[in-house]
């Protein structure tokens, strides 16, 4: 008999400064606020496990939809145990400019910044 988990998601938010960038990509690609939005997910690779995908993207079957800012965040079911609870920021420093994803379930990251590892025991499934 299989067990199945619910997941009640915290959601993933902007900050002012990534809501701004977002809404400029969104406008300069020539995207829909009501359809699309900044996709966020993972997959494997990187140094650490896990690497961010960002990108614009119109919303798709199964997405798990979080609204902030008036600006729409796609997640789907497999990498929202791995964002929830973050928040997506636009920095524009020495380093260089891009959004960066402030993760609570991060538990190592690399030094270069692109990959991260989150708990290992906390196996938990998106419904």
């Amino acid at each position: 008999m299989s067990t199945q988990v619910t997941y009640h998601a915290k959601g993933v938010a902007l900050t002012d400064t990534g809501a701004e960038k977002v809404r400029e990509f969104l406008a300069s690609q020539g995207l829909d606020e009501e359809t699309a939005g900044l996709r966020v997910g993972v997959r494997g690779g990187g140094c650490s496990g896990f690497q961010y995908q960002l990108a614009f993207d119109e919303q798709r079957d199964g997405d798990a939809i979080f609204v902030h800012s008036g600006l729409r965040l796609l997640v789907d079911n497999q990498s929202l145990p791995y964002v929830d609870g973050s928040t997506i920021d636009y920095v524009d420093s020495l380093q260089g400019a891009g959004f960066q994803v402030n993760n609570p379930n991060v538990v190592a990251a690399c030094g270069c910044g692109s990959s991260f590892r989150v708990a290992e025991d906390e196996e938990v499934s998106a419904v």
